[in-house]
């Protein structure tokens, strides 16, 4: 399976870009944010990338901070990296969108605008225990659907 991003049904009209990597030889491909956003100090926002991923069983999509988040900004993912796993695309609840939580640390209100590089989103390989333990439950959505 090749690795690809894809605009969700829902902002098919929306003029969502396809992430790129900014240099040749970046990691990250910058994830925009898919509309307008108010960010109050001391809040955490989900912010909507309008995007979903597809890529092969043995990766992960990790949503990392771009340093100019925090640095500029006073903004950061407050829960250190997000993970996207292969089974989260296409669930029926959202269809597998991406989105990104963003913590305002400052003490002012932060404007994040349609299209503002928010976050950028790095595909990794990762290892199996032997034996293999998974409940093998079937993921419902995202943010903690999988179980307690």
């Amino acid at each position: 399976m090749k690795r690809r991003f894809e605009v969700v049904t829902a902002y098919k009209k929306c003029a969502i870009n396809i992430p790129v990597r900014q240099t040749r030889f970046s990691a990250g491909y910058d994830l925009e944010a898919a509309r307008n956003y108010i960010i109050d100090p001391g809040e955490i926002v989900l912010v909507s990338t309008g995007l979903k991923a597809y890529f092969p069983k043995n990766e992960v999509l990790l949503i990392i901070n771009r340093s100019s988040m925090s640095l500029k900004r006073n903004l950061m993912l407050p829960n250190g990296v997000g993970v996207i796993d292969k089974d989260y695309v296409d669930n029926s609840v959202n269809e597998g969108e991406i989105f990104v939580q963003l913590y305002n640390f400052s003490s002012s209100v932060q404007n994040i605008t349609k299209g503002e590089r928010i976050a950028q989103a790095i595909f990794s390989k990762f290892n199996l225990t032997s034996p293999d333990n998974v409940k093998n439950e079937k993921r419902k959505s995202g943010f903690g659907s999988s179980g307690k």
